[in-house]
């Protein structure tokens, strides 16, 4: 393996004693959406008998960056899931603890979904109610922003169940949390007169409303596992949960997903845009690592596979919106060709 090492593995293996010894099998870490998917691959490289299976760890996307960014050598993870797009502050860590070569893989389509309970009350929710139930603060009659005062659903608007709100969510260190602000936070802002008033006149106090979440229980932060979201969605049917639409489709037996502005959350609506709450996914590779730590490239290689990721593929089966041929098509350049991502290329 040594003596197939690139210039930069040779590098790695001079300051880092032993390495080529230290391990043989594939780490990863990152987001817990995007974990089920790699689960998935790595099994199947396992299967082949490729190289050993690799070891994934949920660690959330943020959290995912911060290991993945840490240093280059054996002791930090080849790979990071991520539920949405490198920040420039995570790409500059990266630069500084020189982690210089990272491949940008986009997976695929996801939707961030809002579900319940199979048993509970039928719900259909704007954007707009979205943001009015969970921001914390909001416009009062005279536009006056105050601490929410919406304890139940129908305080919100009176169409709505008589139930308190209490939605279960991913902690602020989760790529979810940051598309679901994004997605759902920021566009139910921009429909309410006074905050649209307000994001032309102060466009960072605007920021500010639809990135604060309530702290006063009516929603809750329920750590990285979206399984633990599930079970306590099953064990109270007048709770919401948010997480990405695969984890509704493996639990359609005992959730229900609810629409947003009149959508179903679907696996073509998703793909088609019609749904809103709809999100790429992606995987980072440490290219420096190619080479020293055993079975990269033909992991990349098995992830970005037709078997993989097409519409057909294995992914698909566990809730993965594949992309588009001609965009599938550019990952797949990509991918072999370990294109490394640029300060002028983030997103």
């Amino acid at each position: 393996m040594v003596a197939l090492a690139t210039a930069a593995s040779v590098a790695i293996l001079t300051w880092m004693p032993g390495s080529a010894l230290a391990r043989d099998q594939i780490r990863i870490v990152g987001s817990s959406t995007v974990y089920p998917f790699t689960t998935a691959v790595a099994e199947q490289f396992g299967k082949s008998r490729a190289g050993k299976t690799p070891v994934v760890e949920s660690t959330g996307t943020g959290g995912g960056f911060k290991l993945f960014c840490a240093g280059v050598g054996v002791n930090h993870p080849d790979l990071t899931n991520a539920s949405r797009a490198i920040k420039k502050g995570e790409f500059e860590d990266c630069l500084k603890n020189g982690v210089k070569d990272i491949v940008e893989i986009k997976i695929g389509i996801d939707g961030l979904t809002i579900a319940q309970s199979k048993a509970g009350p039928a719900m259909k929710l704007s954007m707009e109610q979205v943001f009015l139930a969970l921001a914390e603060k909001v416009p009062d009659k005279d536009g006056k922003l105050v601490a929410n005062p919406h304890k139940n659903w129908s305080d919100v608007d009176k169409s709505l169940p008589n139930i308190k709100i209490e939605v279960l969510g991913p902690p602020p260190t989760s790529g979810t949390r940051d598309s679901f602000h994004e997605l759902f936070m920021e566009v139910g802002a921009k429909k309410i007169p006074a905050l649209a008033a307000l994001r032309k006149s102060d466009a960072k106090a605007f920021d500010k409303v639809w990135k604060s979440i309530r702290k006063d229980g009516a929603y809750v932060e329920a750590g990285e596992n979206d399984n633990v979201i599930v079970q306590k969605l099953e064990a109270n049917k007048n709770a919401f949960g948010i997480f990405g639409y695969s984890f509704l489709e493996e639990n359609t037996a005992k959730l229900k997903g609810v629409a947003i502005d009149g959508v179903e959350p679907d696996y073509d609506a998703i793909s088609s845009g019609k749904y809103k709450g709809a999100r790429p996914l992606f995987v980072y590779v440490k290219k420096q690592h190619v080479g020293v730590v055993p079975g990269i490239d033909k992991f990349v290689a098995e992830y970005v596979s037709q078997k993989a990721l097409s519409k057909d593929g294995y992914l698909a089966r566990k809730g993965l919106v594949a992309l588009p041929k001609a965009e599938l098509d550019k990952v797949l350049a990509i991918a072999k060709d370990m294109k490394v991502l640029t300060a002028d290329t983030l997103h």
